[in-house]
Formats: structure tokens, C-alpha cells, sequence
């Protein structure tokens, strides 16, 4: 039994909780999300405290998918989200003209991204990446493109990676 749907969501002072029909919309100081809540679960709501409940007992793993995205949407908008990536390379450079992320990535062409909307892209440095938001998702979508790209190799481990990310390398062939 899932132990996750349990557990009852408090709500932080600042945050607004709408729930319409399978509409939720949170709202919060960092912006405001919606998600269309799943039909086998219920949702109640008590002052600053939601409880999610599954619809039937074999409704048990989804009651606690929809409690940890409420979470998530509740973390969104109070705190937000945060993913760096470090590019690793001689010459890998980046730099953000306008809402465009460009990339220079050894090819012969720099490589031009545009930020999603309600996603925003800084570049502290020349080898640094930070993408933040609201949705978690979103977020970790944005991180995940601008990274395959170019992902990290094995032998050398040049390319862009997490900033906590490991790169286990491989040993050079040898003759």
C-alpha cells in the first residue's frame, strides 16, 4: 500500500488551492500551475491541509502519483525548481542572447536554443548552465535537451553534464 497517499499535503501561507471539478490550479508566489486531477482520486480540503484519497482500494498507486505531483506543484510555486548543467570541453561555451541559449559544442556551428515558456535559462559563466522554474517537470525536460546535445563521453568526458553528475571514464585503448 502506498504510504505516499497517506500523508497529508500541508499548504504553506501565501499558496491558493483551487479545485474544480478534475481542475486543480496552485497558486503561489514563484506563479501558478494546473493539472487535471485522475478520476480514480479524491481530493479533501481542510483549512491549510489537503488529503488525496483513491476512489476504490486497487486505486492505491495512483491516489499517491497524484498526492507526489501535488507536492511537487505546492514546491513549484513556493520555492521553485533549479537544474545546473557544466559544460566540460576545450573551447564548449555558453551564452544567452536574449531568451535564446546559444551553445558552443566543438561543431561547426553554434547551436541555438529557445527557452520554454515558464522556464528561465542563466549563465553565471562562460561553462555554466542554471535552468529554474515553477514545474518540475518542465524544468528537468529543459535541462535534459539542452544536455543531449552534446552528452558526456566516456573516454575523455568532455560534453555537458550535470553539475552532479559522475562521468565514469573509460581506459584508453592501448596497443
Amino acid at each position: 500500500m502506498s504510504r505516499i497517499a497517506n500523508a497529508p499535503l500541508e499548504l504553506p501561507s501565501g499558496v491558493e488551492f483551487n479545485h474544480t471539478g478534475d481542475q486543480i490550479r496552485v497558486k503561489g508566489p514563484k506563479g501558478d500551475l494546473e493539472m487535471t486531477l485522475h478520476s480514480s482520486v479524491l481530493i479533501e480540503k481542510d483549512d491549510a491541509t489537503i488529503t488525496v484519497k483513491p476512489a476504490q482500494d486497487s486505486d492505491v498507486p495512483m491516489a499517491g502519483t497524484m498526492r507526489a505531483l501535488l507536492g511537487n506543484m505546492v514546491t513549484g510555486v513556493t520555492d521553485g525548481f533549479v537544474k545546473r548543467l557544466t559544460l566540460v570541453g576545450v573551447g564548449y561555451r555558453a551564452q544567452m542572447q536574449g531568451k535564446n541559449l546559444s551553445l558552443a559544442l566543438g561543431f561547426s556551428h553554434p547551436v541555438e536554443y529557445a527557452a520554454p515558456e515558464g522556464v528561465t535559462i542563466e549563465t553565471p559563466s562562460q561553462t555554466e548552465i542554471v535552468v529554474s522554474g515553477c514545474d518540475k517537470q518542465r524544468v528537468g525536460q529543459t535541462a535534459a535537451e539542452i544536455r543531449a546535445f552534446r552528452p558526456p563521453e566516456p573516454y575523455k568526458g568532455k560534453g555537458v553534464r550535470y553539475s552532479d553528475e559522475r562521468v565514469v571514464r573509460k581506459e584508453a585503448k592501448k596497443a
